[in-house]
């Protein structure tokens, strides 16, 4: 697999790039295949750099807060209005209530259906499968309904928390992955629990989980230290690490 990072700004996009979107690439000896994880706030421009948003072959969204999922309606207006309009149907899984939440969203006087899109609506640990990809979801610990995912392909996994704060469904989600893409959104100092880790959290799960190569930490905030960030991560898990950018690569 290959991981390109669209957008990785927490909760909002800032100066630095998108709201959270990353990209997977596989080939399964026939063509290749492109998955999106998330296409929050800001993603659809930068992803337009790195790929044609119309040979996406399925979109994942974790939950349903804006900065995951808004972009989802510029996609929808692109397939249908573009130069050359998509001919095919988009696979697109969400969280239980996914099309009625993007209807409101592209609407403005009611509810607009986005049309062009076979829905899917997501089941803890009820994995899907798309070309050479098999994406279990975990069910995780946010204010709304939310998942991380455990992408599985040509014998590598990457395991990508999505948001959430420490839980018993981490251990399962990360364990032994090769790259962990895992978000720290509160910075040390917020106590605030149930809706996002914190690097030390972060780094906590990841050791708890255990085997896993190597860690991407991202959903950092636009104000957010990044290097303290790192430091507190390094603290509680000392193996490979690197913060998230936007336009980041790695091969899994």
């Amino acid at each position: 697999m290959k991981l390109t990072v669209i957008g990785c700004s927490g909760s909002l996009p800032g100066p630095r790039g998108a709201a959270s979107c990353y990209l997977l690439s596989a080939h399964d000896g026939d063509r290749e295949w492109r998955v999106l994880l998330d296409l929050g706030s800001g993603a659809l421009g930068p992803l337009q750099r790195h790929t044609d948003p119309l040979a996406l072959d399925a979109v994942l969204l974790t939950h349903l807060h804006p900065d995951h999922c808004l972009d989802l309606t510029g996609l929808h207006v692109l397939r249908r209005h573009g130069p050359t309009p998509a001919t095919d149907d988009l696979p697109v899984w969400g969280p239980p209530g996914v099309a009625e939440r993007m209807a409101r969203a592209h609407g403005v006087r009611a509810a607009e259906p986005l049309r062009g899109i076979a829905w899917g609506e997501l089941t803890d640990r009820v994995a899907v499968r798309v070309g050479p990809f098999t994406i279990t979801p975990y069910a995780v610990r946010h204010p709304v309904a939310a998942f991380g995912f455990r992408v599985e392909a040509g014998g590598r996994v990457l395991a990508y928390t999505g948001d959430t704060d420490s839980c018993e469904a981490l251990v399962p989600l990360l364990q032994g992955a090769d790259l962990a893409l895992v978000e720290a959104g509160f910075e040390a100092a917020e106590a605030t629990r149930g809706i996002h880790l914190t690097p030390e959290r972060a780094g906590q799960g990841v050791a708890v989980a255990g085997g896993v190569g190597r860690v991407v930490l991202t959903h950092l905030p636009p104000w957010a230290d990044r290097e303290a960030a790192r430091r507190e991560t390094e603290e509680v898990w000392p193996g490979p690490l690197t913060l998230a950018e936007e336009g980041g690569t790695w091969e899994v």
